[in-house]
């Protein structure tokens, strides 16, 4: 019986893709970076996750939501904030599931989501990006919603 390490398995899958990178058994590896999420991203065993869902908007003084833009800053700041009470950061999130429904006009506001995402990830304060997946959907469970959010947070311990 051969016997192959995490290290060795995760060197050759990372072979495969054409990326040649130093990897130790204790980080985590990020490749196939596009302007606003990477491809693919390794967790090497061991690591802690956290995982967050259901998230969305709270609503504004005036007791609108506020524009997809809006929503996703609200959003992501909410996340900051739970992320930051128990010892986490932004840095550390790995993925991001978005959900998104069109708004008044009938008009899926895609721009106005990256706007908001790009004010958290890919930001000198935050170079790291997730991996991302965006889906349009026929309704949310709060009304007045244009997107609901999920993450996944990951870090090797020290």
């Amino acid at each position: 019986m051969i016997k192959i390490s995490k290290t060795a398995v995760i060197m050759g899958l990372l072979s495969v893709f054409g990326i040649t990178a130093a990897v130790s058994a204790a980080e985590i590896v990020r490749t196939g970076e596009g302007r606003n999420f990477y491809n693919n991203i390794f967790i090497p065993a061991g690591a802690e996750t956290l995982y967050l869902s259901g998230s969305g908007a709270s609503q504004q003084a005036d007791g609108s939501w506020g524009d997809m833009e809006q929503q996703t800053i609200n959003t992501f700041s909410k996340f900051q904030e739970t992320l930051e009470s128990q010892g986490w950061s932004l840095e550390d999130i790995i993925q991001v599931r978005a959900f998104a429904v069109s708004g008044p006009g009938g008009e899926l506001d895609f721009s106005g989501f990256n706007a908001g995402y790009q004010q958290f990830f890919g930001t000198d304060e935050n170079p790291m990006k997730p991996v991302r997946s965006f889906v349009q959907i026929a309704g949310l469970v709060v009304d007045g919603w244009l997107i609901e959010i999920e993450i996944r947070a990951a870090r090797v311990p020290d």
